[in-house]
């Protein structure tokens, strides 16, 4: 079954109206192809799911770094030429990241479920799938290919379909990250059962423009709510800098997540590691704030 998706604000990009519009022919696609059978065979050969919440929850004494994986960004084209996904992968393993997002779109980010998948036979850490959810069937999908997270895009979903999601996921061990992009769609999925982690996109769905103060100006809003109920925030897009990671921190997040960023840099194993050591300033500075 294909929920109703919830496209008609008005608020809404047309690039991202386009690529809602072409997943739902995706997901039409997969139904027609792919039996239910077909599915529990998938999940059965799954990986084991590792804990993606715990490894965020317990990297708060220091930046807890999710990197991401992507070829492209639509609006920019190619991020790094002879794109390798496992060797990237790897990189962000060994300079120290706690988990990876990898994007799994493929008609506009050039991703696919056979990145999730080959990463996961080669790396230990959780992964999130990054995708454009809208059907259940892509919810098992991720899971077959290894991921232990799913990313759901509150703008593009009504609260019914991502409480339907959240069960769906919980169900099969997995965590959903819900990303918002203001106070209303903070405030609509607070009121959620079993919410346990947000993210927060710095980028807005009106022009595509950056501000980091988005992550602070929620934060400064509903973070007690946020601690009191015990939900995992995780800050995306804009965060370049050891600056701004210190900014973000400041905010009360429990995570970044980073790919723009990183994949323009020449080593990132170095990168990583240069952004998350110990003798570093913005460690020092988190660790003195008590982040």
């Amino acid at each position: 079954m294909i929920y109703p998706v919830s496209t008609s604000n008005s608020r809404l990009q047309p690039i991202l109206r386009e690529i809602v519009w072409q997943k739902k022919l995706e997901v039409t696609q997969m139904q027609q192809e792919m039996s239910l059978a077909s599915l529990q065979r998938q999940l059965t050969a799954a990986p084991t799911v590792r804990d993606f919440f715990t490894a965020v929850q317990q990297s708060l004494d220091k930046p807890s770094l999710i990197a991401e994986v992507k070829p492209v960004l639509p609006t920019q084209g190619l991020i790094k030429p002879e794109f390798n996904p496992v060797a990237i992968a790897k990189a962000y393993e060994r300079g120290g990241a706690t988990c990876l997002s990898v994007v799994t779109d493929q008609k506009f980010f050039q991703g696919g479920f056979e990145h999730l998948r080959a990463i996961r036979h080669r790396i230990a850490l959780p992964l999130l799938c990054k995708d454009f959810i809208l059907d259940p069937c892509q919810i098992y999908l991720a899971r077959a290919a290894g991921a232990d997270a799913v990313l759901l895009i509150a703008a593009i979903l009504s609260d019914r379909e991502i409480h339907n999601f959240l069960r769906v996921i919980h169900y099969l061990g997995m965590n959903a990250v819900v990303e918002v992009h203001n106070l209303t769609e903070l405030d609509r999925v607070l009121k959620l059962e079993d919410l346990r982690i947000v993210a927060i996109n710095n980028r807005s769905l009106e022009d595509f423009s950056v501000n980091l103060s988005t992550t602070q100006q929620l934060m400064a809003a509903r973070r007690s709510q946020l601690q009191n109920l015990g939900i995992i925030v995780i800050s995306e897009s804009g965060i370049e800098t050891s600056a701004d990671l210190s900014l973000i921190a400041d905010a009360g997040v429990n995570a970044v997540l980073m790919g723009d960023s990183l994949l323009q840099q020449g080593n990132l194993e170095e990168s990583v590691r240069n952004l998350l050591k110990p003798n570093s300033p913005v460690y020092k500075d988190l660790v003195k704030k008590g982040i």
